[in-house]
């Protein structure tokens, strides 16, 4: 089954990239979205396995519970609070979650 991780913006994506060790499909969120949005978002990948990695702040958690409610089967990562975001994460901590979330890391 492929994986599709979705991401709140670019800067997480980028700092994603270079620690997976097989291709994998990356969405951003862009921000706050809107259920129809995020619908549309994930339309294509409804068969993967969709993993979110959203940062421990107030839109982070947003979209964590938009997630539960539109697809409560993904599965979800959060960074640890005391980073906030996932693009001030330190490698290793991202290489952990990756890892808990079946990735394949370098």
């Amino acid at each position: 089954m492929r994986k599709c991780l979705v991401v709140e913006g670019r800067a997480d994506k980028l700092r994603l990239v270079p620690i997976l060790a097989e291709e994998v499909t990356i969405l951003c969120t862009n921000g706050t979205i809107s259920e129809v949005d995020l619908i549309d978002l994930l339309e294509a990948f409804e068969h993967d396995e969709i993993v979110t990695f959203f940062d421990a702040d107030k839109n982070g958690e947003k979209l964590r519970k938009l997630m539960n409610r539109v697809y409560p089967e993904a599965k979800q990562y959060t960074i640890p609070a005391q980073y906030i975001e996932v693009e001030k994460t330190p490698t290793a901590i991202l290489r952990d979650l990756l890892q808990q979330a079946k990735f394949l890391v370098r």
